[in-house]
């Protein structure tokens, strides 16, 4: 079993996850339920399951939860387009925590490959 603490890519995307709650909380009050909620959900989320993939007994299954997880950064960084899009964040921070994203992304697709060969 693994300790996901120690992995590069969910300290990451824990940073990202930290971040993204105290850029949200400038949103305005009527999308608390709306993109905020959402946006927070898709962040957590990727965090939660490279833990939860770290408990799983199988490689493949591991995979699994990481798969989960790019799914759910592909989402987020529609957020933060729509964010930009809707006034909520300026470009420069939209354009820095889409290029956040994206190397959480990568970072989950190498880890994939080399758990894949490593079978």
């Amino acid at each position: 079993m693994r300790d996901f603490k120690s992995l590069a890519v969910w300290e990451k995307a824990h940073q990202l996850t930290c971040e993204l709650y105290s850029l949200t909380k400038l949103f305005p009050k009527e999308e608390l339920y709306g993109l905020t909620s959402q946006m927070r959900r898709a962040c957590v989320s990727i965090t939660a399951n490279i833990a939860e993939g770290c408990g799983k007994r199988t490689e493949a299954e591991f995979a699994r939860y990481l798969q989960i997880s790019i799914g759910s950064a592909s989402e987020l960084e529609y957020y933060f387009i729509l964010a930009k899009d809707l006034k909520y964040i300026d470009s420069v921070i939209s354009v820095q925590c889409e290029q956040k994203t994206q190397e959480i992304k990568r970072m989950l697709t190498g880890f994939i490959k080399r758990l894949k060969a490593d079978r």
